[in-house]
């Protein structure tokens, strides 16, 4: 199967697993990678350039094949040094970046100097076409089901897909409730080049979480996800569980300030208690509502040849049909 996102990053097949916090290190990208789709690793996880180009250069040693970096430009109250990050990339020879938050505007020089491309990640079709004129090379559409951050629009991806790419001249990758063959085949057919899955590789053998985690995703419903942040304008999808419910509550009135739930969603709570020790009540995680489409915990090659085979039988055999 060959689409733009294909051709451009020279990939077997258009599956993407974006940048995940807590999760996209070296095994996990190189998995994603040798099993044909294209995986990234996230900067932010490292507290130094010298820090991200040594996970690189593990991941190089893992795999021959391409992968990428995601760079999450947000504001901190740590300085977070994106620029040592930047020249990390551009010293491995990684070719392929995954931006999201802010527009990487002003690191795109350095990249394009160096031949890197760089995807970028957004909400909506307005922020869509400013990061085009802006100079990334492709769109990554997150809709509303999407885990993490889906934007203040509330619009789902059957609508904003289309919209982007009617509204964009780049490749636009769709995310958000994708998860097996059908959600490809429907992304290929409302104009996408290539879908972007996180959830699925979070419930996989080489996803470095416990394994708590990954069977709470295969047992959740498209219900059990829970947005908080709504009243502060940061909305962030995330499992169901106790604390995500406190805080839901919480924030039901909108004159509580993000210091009174500050504690409750510390991203240490969630990266240890529930990553890396599997008390799934310990803190906030991330989820999406594509978890109702997950039924097992596979290895990542499964888990691309599984969803290339589903939409192959799409092609040949429900599409045959309504053609007849």
């Amino acid at each position: 199967m060959k689409t733009r996102i294909t051709e451009m990053f020279g990939v077997e097949t258009p599956i993407v697993m974006g940048g995940m916090t807590g999760v996209g290190y070296a095994d996990l990208v190189a998995a994603v990678a040798n099993a044909g789709a294209l995986g990234f690793l996230t900067a932010h996880m490292f507290a130094s350039g010298a820090e991200l180009l040594a996970e690189i250069e593990k991941t190089q040693a893992l795999t021959d094949k391409p992968f990428g970096v995601n760079l999450t430009l947000l504001p901190s109250i740590n300085p977070i040094p994106y620029d040592e990050y930047r020249e990390a990339i551009i010293a491995s020879g990684i070719k392929i970046v995954e931006t999201a938050g802010r527009a990487p505007t002003d690191h795109l020089p350095r990249f394009k100097e160096h031949g890197v491309k760089v995807i970028h990640k957004c909400t909506s079709v307005r922020h869509s076409v400013s990061a085009v004129k802006h100079g990334v090379d492709v769109i990554s559409i997150d809709g509303f089901e999407c885990a993490g951050h889906p934007g203040e629009d509330d619009i789902g991806l059957v609508v904003l897909l289309p919209a982007t790419v009617d509204a964009v001249d780049v490749p636009v990758i769709a995310s958000g409730g994708m998860a097996d063959g059908r959600s490809l085949i429907a992304a290929l057919a409302l104009g996408a080049e290539g879908v972007n899955m996180g959830t699925r590789f979070l419930a996989t053998v080489e996803a470095k979480i416990h394994d708590n985690v990954k069977k709470a995703i295969v047992a959740n419903t498209e219900r059990d996800t829970v947005l908080v942040g709504r009243s502060l304008r940061n909305t962030a999808r995330v499992a169901r569980n106790a604390i995500s419910e406190q805080v839901a509550e919480i924030q039901r009135d909108t004159t509580k300030t993000f210091a009174e739930v500050r504690e409750l969603m510390a991203g240490v709570r969630g990266r240890e208690n529930v990553l890396r020790d599997g008390d799934l009540d310990g803190g906030i995680w991330t989820t999406g509502q594509s978890q109702a489409l997950i039924h097992d915990i596979p290895t990542c090659a499964e888990v691309v040849r599984n969803i290339m085979k589903q939409a192959d039988d799409i092609l040949d055999k429900r599409f045959a049909q309504i053609g007849r």
